[in-house]
């Protein structure tokens, strides 16, 4: 028999050494350089359901004895890889068990509470996982990294809301009729007085010339320029863009309409601008929810009396306008509640909104925040303060005081780092939530924070100044908040808060001065507060009924409890609490329960109705005391009230049918009821987009509504600059960190934010900790302004924010978020990872995982993002493991047709064999 190897070699080519299978596999299992990874289709997979059970069980996700590699030479990269997809996988099971149908919330929470800890096991094990020839980050792998959260620069123009639609050459509808105002000039005069003078502006004056755009920024800029001031009045062109709209539940496009236009102030740097009118009216705020979708609005109406001049129409865009109203504005997205409001002494709007997501220069940490955010009185958006908490915040109440002050309260769950040791509470109760008071300067500086809780739940429902500047804060607790004890069931509780320092340079802090604990043994509630002198009131539900407490401060500002009014069962809710003229005006809302506090001036009319008590101020039953109701035969609802020169004003929902169902048309209503007489002396009722209209809060604003508001100026000084500190201008808190490590491994060094820290000084900070290997600038992000004619744009306001880069352009550094709780990363948007070159010639190269460490699994979409974001980490480690070997790599995958060469030298074979064969 002739050998084949023999003739193959003759002609270049070659047999198989052996035809024998085990030794066929042997030279193969020597000739290969990677050991079988965990995801090969040869290697069986494990259950998942097993993994499920080893997670729950409290087993390690990472360990890398378990990582088995088959090839003994193999590199210990390896086994790390392996371990860590190992990890990943099971991370994943997790993910795959949340999502399935019938999951008990009990088994959700347990699959989340393993799952967080899985990631955190992860991502410290990379922390720590050296590797020889890779690197492995848990975040991005990026040449540059930029901060989401911004800080915006100091401008000296400010932009109103539309005012016109289509040509600049027509007419606009807001400069017809009496339109007088005064703009003000304020310039500094030594070093620290100033003196301000008024421009009068009266359109009159303009005679026959048409009151188009231009004509008339021409003669409000002649009057600026004889007076000799550099300010000056321009227009802002917003571009129409096409919009998309769901039509039978298709998307029909629909053409661009007309553009519109706006005002632009362009001040000079030592100018600040004002404006005033001479005729005004008050003003009412009314945050509502509107849609489908429960986007957030705020509207704004002037109430009737007063000089100023009626609104005879909508603004440019505004939808479902009514007889009084004078303004329409969408609160930002990622508003998903607001329940508190309220007007400073300057006329600005400061609302309290729980958030999702923060504006685009300014993420948030956890799932939800609480934000503060102030309006000035045309209803712009001048600045926004958020919480800062790690997990969840909710703001249910505020309060401001005649300095301009703010308190916010409300309650938190997990790290809020008012202090080192502020990680929340743990174990079984670590999202059980706590109450928290917050305040604010008037310029919206956090002054200081207290997070007080029980052991078990509690929340911060209210909140009042007294007169000495102590904060009271009314709420309610399942069991003993500190310094009290527990009565039964909800507990209603106050608590009193002095702040102060210790010498003049110490800094304010506050503490807890007084608190009382009260109600029955059945669930009890603070639902409202007030102060008037010495006085404290309460008022809420206790044991299904409603009832108003009195308490007496002392000089300490310590409450004690001085008379109890019950004015029988409630089936309802308490809206508010308040003391005009002497007596205390309760409002809520009520079926007929039998409630009843003295003569009733209007009766019950059906259903749920608003009610307005008015009580003796030392609440013994008296003559004086009267009980008014109001609503139509279905239910009502009584959102928000303020007592303003002694009249009620209410918002809310407007006589809406009990069987309605949640997509029916929903009104809203606001009305101003005298509470001696039942009177209701103001009344408007109005739908929303998809006839939907829910009000959240109301403010009223006196002399706020003018002819101004139509122009989209606002009364008073213009804000032409905001704090530049992180912790105002971001959700950043003190002792926030994060840790900054050697490209190639060694000793991280911690970053961590001071009370005053800007970007400047963290762009620094964060070049020192990495020893140099960083280059970070703040880059800026600026705005334009066309001028008058088209001909001149100017840039100028914008954002700030860090870039940060490897100073060589090849080795950086690696960035790992601070500890839970305290991740200055989140509040700066940046994400974790490597900073740096991560492919080229002498470059080690970098797989980022891209997992953020704050996924989570309590509800579908976020298990439907983590699944997402856990594949694509699993990818990444299967990337890391090609990379190890890319010689093994490419021969792998090497497929496609025969070369031709070797077709004919395959035929030469066959040839020669059939020769020899005959």
């Amino acid at each position: 028999m002739i050998d084949n190897s023999y003739i193959l070699g003759l002609f270049g080519g070659g047999a198989p050494m052996a035809s024998n299978p085990a030794v066929a596999t042997a030279l193969r299992d020597a000739a290969r350089k990677q050991p079988t990874p965990p995801w090969s289709s040869s290697v069986e997979p494990p259950k998942q359901d097993a993994l499920v059970r080893s997670a729950l069980g409290g087993r390690k996700f990472i360990n890398e004895g378990a990582a088995q590699l088959d090839v003994k030479s193999a590199s210990a990269d390896y086994r790390k890889l392996f371990a860590l997809y190992q990890g990943l996988d099971t991370l994943n099971a997790l993910v795959n068990r949340a999502a399935t149908k019938g999951v008990s919330s009990l088994e959700l929470s347990q699959l989340t509470k393993r799952f967080t800890s899985g990631l955190t096991e992860i991502g410290s094990w990379l922390s720590s996982a050296e590797f020889d020839a890779i690197r492995m980050v848990q975040g991005t792998s990026t040449m540059t990294s930029k901060t989401t959260a911004a800080v915006p620069r100091d401008s000296a123009r400010s932009v109103t809301g539309p005012i016109h639609e289509g040509s600049v050459d027509t007419p606009v509808a807001a400069f017809q009729g009496d339109t007088r105002f005064s703009i003000t000039i304020k310039v500094p005069v030594g070093i620290t007085d100033s003196q301000t003078t008024a421009v009068p502006i009266d359109l009159a004056d303009m005679g026959a010339t048409p009151r188009t755009l231009d004509n008339v920024l021409i003669h409000i800029n002649s009057k600026l320029e004889a007076a000799g001031f550099d300010t000056r009045l321009g227009r802002e062109q917003i571009k129409a863009e096409p919009r998309t709209v769901q039509v039978n539940g298709k998307a029909v496009t629909l053409p661009a309409g007309p553009d519109k236009w706006a005002l632009a102030i362009r001040a000079s740097s030592t100018e600040t601008v004002g404006f005033t009118a001479a005729e005004t009216s008050d003003a009412v705020y009314v945050v509502q929810s509107s849609g489908a979708e429960g986007g957030a609005q705020l509207l704004k109406f002037q109430s009737d009396g007063g000089t100023a001049a009626a609104p005879t129409a909508g603004g440019v865009g505004e939808t479902h306008w009514i007889e009084g109203r004078v303004s329409q504005e969408a609160l930002p997205e990622g508003v998903e509640d607001v329940r508190a409001s309220a007007v400073a002494p300057d006329g600005s709007l400061w609302i309290v909104a729980n958030v999702t997501a923060g504006p685009d220069t300014q993420p948030i940490k956890g799932v939800q925040d609480m934000a503060l955010m102030k309006y000035d009185p045309a209803g712009r958006l001048v600045a926004t303060r958020t919480l800062g908490a790690a997990s969840t915040a909710s703001g249910y109440a505020i309060a401001i005081d005649a300095n301009g002050d703010v308190a916010v309260a409300g309650s938190v769950t997990g790290a809020l780092n008012t202090s080192a040791a502020d990680a929340g509470k743990t174990g079984v109760v670590a999202d059980v939530a706590d109450s928290f008071v917050t305040v604010f300067d008037k310029d919206g500086q956090e002054v200081w924070t207290q997070r007080r809780g029980a052991r078990a739940a509690d929340e911060a429902t209210s909140v009042s100044f007294g007169v000495d500047g102590t904060v009271y804060v009314g709420g309610r607790a399942r069991s003993a908040v500190p310094g009290a004890s527990a009565v039964g069931g909800w507990d209603s509780y106050v608590q009193a808060f002095k702040a102060g320092e210790a010498y003049p340079t110490a800094g304010i802090v506050a503490k807890a001065t007084a608190t009382t604990q009260f109600g029955s043994a059945s669930d009890d509630s603070v639902d409202a507060m007030t102060i008037d002198g010495s006085n404290l009131y309460t008022a809420g539900v206790e044991d299904g009924r409603a009832v108003v407490r009195h308490f007496t401060l002392d000089a300490a500002g310590a409450p004690t409890l001085a008379s109890t009014r019950d004015l029988g069962a409630i089936s309802g809710d308490v809206s508010g609490v308040s003391v005009s003229g002497g007596q205390v005006i309760l409002t809520g809302t009520s079926r007929d329960s039998g409630l009843s506090a003295g003569t009733t001036t209007t009766a019950h009319s059906g259903g749920k109705d608003v009610f307005v008590a008015t009580l003796a101020g030392d609440l013994t039953a008296s003559a004086g005391d009267r009980m008014t109701w109001y609503g139509g035969a279905g239910d009502d609802s009584a959102a928000d009230v303020k007592v303003h020169n002694g009249k009620v004003w209410i918002t809310g929902v407007a006589d809406r049918d009990p069987a309605a169902d949640e997509t029916d048309p929903t009104r809203g209503y606001l009305a101003r009821i005298d509470p001696l007489s039942g009177a209701v002396e103001y009344e408007k009722t109005w739908s929303g987009d998809g006839d939907q209209a829910r009000p959240l809060t109301l403010a009223v604003a006196a002399g706020g509504a003018s002819v101004l508001d139509r122009l989209g100026l606002p009364q008073g000084e213009i804000d032409q600059s905001d704090s530049k500190r992180l912790v105002d201008a971001t959700s950043l808190r003190v002792g926030d960190r994060f840790y900054i490590s050697p490209a190639d491994g060694g000793r991280s060094v911690s970053v961590t934010i001071a009370a005053k820290d800007t970007l400047a000084s963290l762009a620094r900070k964060i070049e020192i900790a990495s020893n140099g290997k960083l280059k970070v600038t703040v880059a800026s992000e600026g705005g334009s302004i066309t001028g008058r004619s088209g001909e001149v744009t100017t840039t100028m306001g914008g954002f700030q924010r860090l870039s940060i880069m490897a100073r060589d352009g090849k080795s950086g550094a690696v960035l790992t978020p601070g500890e839970t709780g305290r991740n200055a990363l989140a509040g700066l948007g940046l994400s974790s990872g490597y900073i740096g070159a991560s492919t080229g010639d002498d470059v080690r190269k970098t797989f980022g995982l891209d997992l953020p460490g704050d996924l989570r699994l309590g509800d579908a979409a976020a298990v439907k993002t983590a699944g997402e974001r856990i594949q694509a980490a699993m990818k990444a480690v299967r990337d890391a493991y090609r990379s190890l070997d890319p010689a093994t790599a490419a021969s792998a995958a090497v497929s496609g047709p025969v070369p031709a060469y070797l077709t004919n030298q395959l035929a030469n074979y066959q040839a020669a064999l059939a020769r020899l064969g005959g």
